[in-house]
């Protein structure tokens, strides 16, 4: 008999990863070998186990889903990671491909939809959600530059320009710069809703 797939889970949700836990080890060649609650704790927990796939959350403490992956990548290259994601923005699933993820399905897909694309990826196949997908391609890249994406990440925080440009190792005056072509980019109002819109189609 042929070992099963072993996976790790990591979802900071202790109710979401027992949910998954659970419906995989129903499969009969899958296995559950590691779970965590940090996308910090991934890399070792994976190493430690000898998982073939992890399972990735996008919002994690310590580091999110997609930043775990490229680290996995990178790392462990023979341990695929599959983003498993409520958020199923075309911005997320660009950057987890970028970022060398395997696959990317939403959290609502039918566990025997799940547990296929979880062998699928295994088999060293790439598996995303159609729909998410055609969103993707509809979508396009993402129109801010490095600089003004990380001025969002840290404006969404809620800091004065003073302090983001302290953080950032910036003038003010650049700054405001990156903040007014990062809104006119978004075709926002102003610098909240600049960041809920880049934030909503998963540029940050």
């Amino acid at each position: 008999m042929t070992e099963p797939i072993r996976l790790l889970l990591a979802d900071d949700q202790a109710l979401v990863r027992g949910a998954l836990a659970a419906l995989l080890d129903l499969e009969a060649d899958l296995k559950v070998v590691a779970e965590v609650g940090r996308g910090d704790d991934v890399v070792e927990a994976a190493r430690n186990s000898s998982a073939d796939v992890a399972l990735l959350d996008v919002e994690m403490p310590g580091l999110d889903g997609i930043a775990a992956a490229a680290v996995l990548s990178r790392e462990l290259p023979h341990c695929r990671s599959l983003i498993v994601t409520t958020f199923g923005r075309p911005g997320y699933l660009r950057r987890a491909m970028e970022a060398g993820a395997s696959g990317f399905v939403v959290k609502d897909t039918p566990s025997g939809q799940l547990a296929d694309a979880v062998r699928r990826v295994a088999a060293g196949l790439r598996v995303v959600d159609p729909a998410l997908a055609a969103e993707s391609l509809a979508s396009g890249n993402s129109p801010l530059t490095p600089r003004e994406t990380e001025v969002l990440v840290v404006a969404r925080r809620g800091g004065s320009i003073t302090d983001i440009a302290g953080e950032l190792h910036l003038s003010e005056g650049t700054v405001r710069n990156h903040l007014s072509s990062a809104i006119g980019k978004t075709g926002a109002r102003n610098r909240s809703e600049a960041v809920g819109i880049a934030a909503e189609k998963g540029w940050l």
